[in-house]
């Protein structure tokens, strides 16, 4: 069998960072997908991914996302029940994560930490090679 789920999205709150008993990392968040097919009306459908991570993931996660960031996110489809505080059983399906994906630049994300300014301003060192020509013999290339 197979269970493999890709997706990208944009987070739509600020990850949750909870800490197991044992010490061990969990983030959960939901992503929004636009959809393909338009409602009857004419307007966009959005479906809202509930997704969780674990160990390092969950923390690389928690500290560099928040909501609005676009992310890829590759994992497995997993379905749990539990029962509510009501005494109601619920279910859910999710996305446990084995990777995420940031898909911007930092700081491309309203309201987060300003970007860092492009490296086009360090020094040229003049002892640099010139690559634009090499002295290589025509039997070392590959083509």
């Amino acid at each position: 069998m197979i269970n493999r789920v890709v997706l990208v999205g944009r987070i739509t709150r600020d990850p949750e960072l909870k800490k197991t008993t044992s010490g061990n990392a969990v983030c959960s968040f939901t992503i929004a997908l636009d959809n393909r097919m338009k409602n009857p009306d004419g307007t966009k459908s959005t479906s809202f991914i509930p997704c969780v991570a674990f160990t390092q993931t969950a923390d690389t996660v928690s500290k560099y996302t928040r909501k609005g960031s676009l992310v890829g996110v590759e994992g497995r489809l997993n379905q749990r029940s539990f029962v509510r505080q009501d005494g109601s059983k619920g279910s859910v399906i999710e996305v446990l994560c084995d990777s995420v994906q940031f898909l911007e630049p930092k700081g491309t994300v309203e309201n987060s930490e300003p970007e860092v300014p492009p490296f086009d301003d360090a020094p040229v060192q003049e002892d640099s090679k010139n690559l634009d020509s090499l002295d290589l013999p025509d039997d070392d290339l590959p083509f």
